[in-house]
C-alpha cells in the first residue's frame, strides 16, 4: 500500500512537500512515481524515481519539483517549489511498473 499525504492550500510561488509512505513493499526495490489529476483532466505522470535512484520528470515540472527517497522511512517525497495554479490537482503515488490501488491521493490547491 502507498499512502500520499502533505497536500494543502498554497499561494502561487509557494512550496509544498508531499510524502508517499509505503507498507507491504519496499520503495528502494521499486520504481515509484508521482502522478496528478486536475479537475476535468486525465491523470498524468509527474515524476519517478527508480530502484537505482535515477529520477525523471515531466516537462511541466522539471526544474521546480524534486523527487527523493528516504529508505529508512520507506518513503518517497515530492518537493514542489514555485507552484503555479496549473499545479492544482490531486496527487497520487504508485508503483510505476505494477500499479496497485490508487488510493485517495492528496489534494494540492494553488491559489493565484
Amino acid at each position: 500500500q502507498l499512502q500520499a499525504s502533505g497536500g494543502g492550500l498554497v499561494q502561487a510561488g509557494g512550496s509544498l512537500r508531499l510524502s508517499c509512505a509505503a507498507s507491504g513493499s519496499t520503495v528502494s526495490s521499486n520504481a515509484i512515481g508521482w502522478y496528478r489529476q486536475a479537475p476535468g483532466k486525465e491523470r498524468e505522470w509527474v515524476a519517478l524515481i527508480n530502484a537505482g535512484g535515477s529520477k525523471n520528470y515531466a516537462g511541466s515540472v522539471k526544474g521546480r519539483f524534486t523527487i527523493s527517497r528516504e529508505d529508512a522511512k520507506n518513503t518517497v517525497y515530492l518537493q514542489m517549489n514555485s507552484l503555479k495554479s496549473e499545479d492544482t490537482a490531486v496527487y497520487y503515488c504508485n508503483l510505476v511498473f505494477r500499479p496497485i490501488s490508487w488510493g485517495q491521493g492528496t489534494l494540492v490547491t494553488v491559489s493565484s
